[in-house]
């Protein structure tokens, strides 16, 4: 029981117990004694109650409850509370209490309250949220306050649509921080426009870390693996030459390039900065450790993967995930379902199976062949743990059934799913089809292909090869006539290869690289041989 004393200094004595505080009880036993004193509607210690409910014991249901029994809640608890809901995030609560403060008033919003409603306008009033609150902003004259003008930037630019109003915005600030300069990087990232994205990042007149972070993270997920990587080096060299002694790369930084080598099957330099890790001491909680496995699964060093998963103490769901799919990714269907039943041996709150643990399983399943595990584990998702199915899972099932040549069952899960078939979903069927010469339905399916992507001539040329098979000469010039007339374009293949820690990537037929003429001399010489 927490003992609570009456002292002289009431104010100091609140703080020290506060600061002891580990749960709700302690801080219930606090309540009660404030409001015996008569404290109840004092607005000074109802935002340290509703802060502590908030930052410390993420009860956003209590501090509600406190909140709502004030009076008249001061500016500083309705930011306290949106805060704490615009964080976890509850983006719907965090604007209904903006809605009522202003329908409410008195107290009015301040500039310190506009950023964090920001955060949730873009997701609960889409697609005009945030134009509604930037009305709001201008009215109440926090316009042209920085901290203001960053979070609107930051709101228009997650949709790809206002891009072009964030940079308005952005242009139009008279004072611009480091975090408005990462605002729109980060947004120009987030829109997949890489281009303007680096081309602002070197605007920059001073950088740190997190806009870094920002240039080296899109770059990652919009499949720029290499120039993430050659970022990261420069990132490295100057924090080696004294020019950011204080900026050297934190966890954000090493999970994404971590993410750029595991894509681009780079080991070498994998290892080089799991050493630059642990040299520095940058971390080795699960956040880290998660990349680490999923780097050397992806390299295809799935002993060093498997070593890096059992090293991490306190494995999160991410980390039971990132192993199970790196042995299914592998095709080493037994071993990624083991590791899902040491899962299911310390199943707890925090590490239940998710959406992303059935994708690894039933992705092990269709290399294993595996149908009838594969439908249990489909069930087991959808019946025990209540998930709904992803396109994802749908792929995996009908590519497994497809290549089984259960084509009447796979069809029938076409039929049952509750989402529109994609291209992953097609594309599955076909694989089946051509494995087992069902050129019927394999016709049909490169049919729906075209239909989702009209412009993608790899469909069409699949389409017309299908017909040569066939020997359906007229439907094979018909279709080679609507490519040409569409302009329609194949996907080239792609590849990286590492030389002298230098990063050279080939498409196919490709004859843009500096020494392309070297290349092909060495080719001919090598077929020369055989």
């Amino acid at each position: 029981m927490l003992c609570v004393s009456v002292p002289g200094r009431l104010h100091d004595n609140v703080l020290a117990i506060l600061e002891r505080c580990s749960h709700l009880n302690h801080l219930k036993q606090l309540q009660s004694f404030l409001i015996t004193l008569g404290h109840s509607q004092t607005q000074f210690y109802a935002f340290k109650l509703v802060r502590f409910c908030v930052l410390k014991l993420s009860n956003l249901n209590y501090a509600r409850f406190i909140f709502n029994h004030l009076r008249s809640p001061n500016v500083y608890l309705y930011t306290a509370m949106i805060t704490g809901y615009a964080a976890h995030p509850d983006h719907a609560s965090a604007f209904a209490l903006y809605r009522y403060m202003i329908r409410r008033g008195p107290p009015r919003p301040n500039h310190f309250i506009y950023p964090h409603v920001l955060k949730s306008s873009p997701e609960v009033l889409e697609p005009h949220g945030t134009k509604l609150v930037h009305v709001h902003v201008l009215k109440s004259g926090f316009g042209k306050y920085p901290v203001v003008q960053t979070a609107l930037i930051d709101a228009y630019s997650r949709r790809s649509s206002d891009i072009g109003l964030a940079r308005y915005l952005f242009d139009d600030m008279s004072e611009r921080s480091v975090v408005s300069w990462t605002a729109m990087v980060s947004g120009y990232a987030r829109a997949g426009d890489i281009q303007k994205a680096m081309h602002l990042f070197e605007e920059m007149p001073e950088r740190d870390v997190p806009s870094w972070n920002a240039v080296i993270a899109g770059c990652a997920q919009n499949g720029f693996f290499t120039e993430a990587i050659e970022l990261f080096r420069r990132m490295i060299m100057l924090t080696k030459q004294g020019k950011l002694p204080q900026y050297r790369p934190n966890q954000v930084t090493v999970v994404c390039v971590l993410s750029a080598c595991g894509h681009t099957g780079m080991l070498k330099l994998g290892k080089s900065i799991h050493g630059y890790v642990y040299r520095n001491d940058i971390g080795s909680g699960c956040f880290i450790s998660n990349a680490l496995v999923d780097m050397y699964g992806k390299c295809g060093n799935l002993e060093t993967a498997r070593r890096a998963f059992e090293m991490t103490s306190m494995k999160s769901m991410t980390s039971w995930n990132s192993m199970i799919n790196c042995f299914a990714f592998h095709g080493q269907s037994e071993k990624a379902m083991n590791v899902f039943e040491e899962m299911m041996q310390c199943e707890n709150d925090d590490v239940r199976p998710d959406a992303v643990t059935f994708i690894g399983l039933l992705n092990a399943c269709t290399h294993g062949g595996l149908v009838e595990k594969s439908r249990a584990y489909f069930d087991l998702m959808t019946k025990k743990y209540n998930i709904e199915p992803r396109i994802e899972h749908y792929g995996c099932l009908i590519d497994l059934l497809g290549r089984a040549g259960q084509f009447e069952e796979a069809l029938e899960v076409v039929r049952g799913m509750k989402l529109e078939p994609d291209e992953v979903v097609w594309g599955s069927l076909l694989n089946g089809c051509k494995i087992h010469g069902h050129s019927e339905l394999a016709e049909f399916a490169v049919k729906k292909l075209i239909e989702i992507d009209p412009n993608n001539g790899g469909y069409g040329i699949m389409l017309a090869n299908l017909y040569g098979e066939l020997g359906k000469w007229d439907e094979v010039r018909n279709v080679r006539k609507v490519l040409k007339e569409r302009n329609a374009y194949k996907t080239p293949g792609c590849s990286w290869i590492e030389v002298d820690k230098q990063v050279h990537q080939f498409y196919s037929v490709d004859k843009t690289h500096p020494r392309t003429e070297e290349i092909y001399k060495i080719l001919e010489i090598m077929v020369g041989l055989y």
